[in-house]
């Protein structure tokens, strides 16, 4: 007859059930995504309405974006549809960098989701734990980096030289970052693999 392991002594025990702290974290991000898919509608009618030539709408779009032009801007244009479409995937892609943290960090630091076999169970969830998420969240991190970077050229006009070096500064950060993290992960799990061999 198998042995039962004893239970955590009261301490351990209240220390262990601290990881339910991060609940409300996590909801809040949950609550972040909602402004988010309501910022992405709000921008994407915006859009629609000024593609039908919708002045009021074109204005919006123009204010949000942050573009300026020589000329008063009467209908849309090629730069700004990009640019609005560049904010729009800009909002995609911070939402699955949110998606991310709220599963990944549920999962890895909270409590297991018991997802396995579960038809819609994300390919990255099944073999995430601390470091793979970060090196996830970096390279999520480096392409909500290249669209901001992307808009800033595309609309070059309106910032000065100083901004354009500092936002190339900072990506590049970013890249270096994120290498130096896949780096740091690829070093210390090789001992690891090493000795299962």
């Amino acid at each position: 007859m198998p042995q039962e392991k004893p239970g955590l002594r009261p301490l351990p025990s209240l220390i262990f059930a601290s990881r339910w702290l991060q609940l409300p974290l996590y909801i809040g991000l949950i609550a972040a995504q909602a402004v988010y898919v309501f910022h992405f509608w709000v921008e994407l009618v915006h859009l629609l309405e000024a593609a039908f030539g919708n002045q009021e709408a074109l204005q919006k779009l123009v204010t949000s974006i942050g573009y300026k032009a020589a000329t008063p801007i009467s209908s849309l244009n090629e730069t700004v549809i990009m640019l609005v479409v560049l904010a729009l995937i800009d909002v995609v892609m911070i939402s699955n960098l949110l998606i991310m943290v709220i599963i990944g960090g549920y999962e890895t630091f909270v409590s297991r989701m018991d997802l396995d076999g579960h038809p819609d169970q994300p390919e990255w969830l099944s073999h995430v734990n601390a470091s793979v998420l970060k090196v996830k969240l970096a390279t999520a991190i480096i392409g909500i980096s290249s669209i901001h970077l992307l808009k800033t050229f595309i609309n070059a006009d309106n910032y000065s030289d100083k901004v354009l070096i500092a936002q190339t500064v900072i990506h590049l950060t970013f890249l270096l970052s994120a290498l130096a993290i896949a780096l740091t992960d690829r070093l210390m799990s090789s001992p690891a693999k090493g000795a299962g061999h």
